[in-house]
């Protein structure tokens, strides 16, 4: 079997890592091991975070929908269920922006969710 001569890709490989290794404290940005070590967890928190990102925005908004259907009498699921009852398919995330810029439509929103209701 041939010889390998591993400089240029060894090399490369931990230019890769060190610059991504960038902006981090101590050691871990001009060290290869530590640095490696750094950005294999670095990555795996950024998967996560990406998954946990989704999970936080819709509980933000489901809180700002809930205050909203609060000040017009409505509890956050009654107030989903009407706007089904209506035929009205808002997203959460338009609907949270409704609650926090336009108060007016989304008092329009929660009476005809009301009125759905009640004719259900």
């Amino acid at each position: 079997m041939p010889r390998v001569k591993r400089s240029v890709h060894a090399r490369k490989k931990r230019r890769k890592v060190l610059d991504q290794a960038k902006g981090y404290w101590g050691l871990k940005n001009t060290h290869y091991r530590y640095a490696k070590e750094q950005v294999e967890h670095s990555l795996v928190y950024a998967y996560r975070d990406r998954k946990n990102k989704k999970r936080d925005f819709r509980r933000l908004w489901i809180l700002r929908i809930n205050a909203g259907a609060h000040l017009h009498e409505l509890t956050y699921s009654t107030f989903i269920n009407g706007l089904k009852k209506a035929g009205i398919e808002v997203n959460r995330k338009i609907l949270a922006d409704l609650a926090v810029r336009d108060p007016a439509a989304f008092a329009q929103l929660a009476d005809k969710a009301r009125s759905a209701l009640s004719a259900a």
